[in-house]
């Protein structure tokens, strides 16, 4: 599994990384701090065809993205 660290970075940037980091194979792991980017990049995985499932941890939020 593919994991990537988005914390701290403002958008568009992890909906950016997130899109590189799919193109490395599926399924991927993204951890985020904040409600924005966990909206940004499931409506994009949402939108390219990917399930997206989330959950919070701690502060932060967990998606995982699969086909």
């Amino acid at each position: 599994m593919n994991t990537l660290d988005a914390r701290g970075y403002s958008c568009p940037e992890p909906v950016i990384m997130t899109k590189k980091a799919l193109e490395k194979g599926l399924p991927l792991t993204v951890m985020v701090d904040g409600v924005t980017p966990l909206n940004n990049i499931t409506r994009f995985a949402q939108n390219k065809g990917y399930k997206v499932e989330s959950r919070a941890v701690g502060e932060d939020y967990e998606l995982t993205i699969s086909k």
